[in-house]
């Protein structure tokens, strides 16, 4: 097996001859890019048909008129 190379280059220039400030440049815009915090898209709002809470059901009445309160939400 082959050991990896320790001084493998992260940007490599195949067009043209910049200058020292050049690349420092490009190497600042490119660490910060891979630096930055990706950005959270907004939470997806759930259908009321997934939501878990509608699986509970409410406790039963007792008493006259019961029958009727089960029918209708409360």
């Amino acid at each position: 097996m082959s050991a990896p190379e320790e001084n493998v280059p992260l940007l490599k220039v195949v067009k043209g001859t910049p200058d020292d400030h050049q690349l420092a440049a490009l190497t600042a815009v490119i660490a910060g890019l891979a630096s930055a915090a990706p950005v959270e898209e907004a939470p997806k709002r759930r259908s009321e048909w997934a939501n878990p809470a509608r699986r509970v059901r409410r406790p039963l009445q007792h008493g006259p008129g019961a029958w009727r309160a089960s029918g209708f939400p409360g």
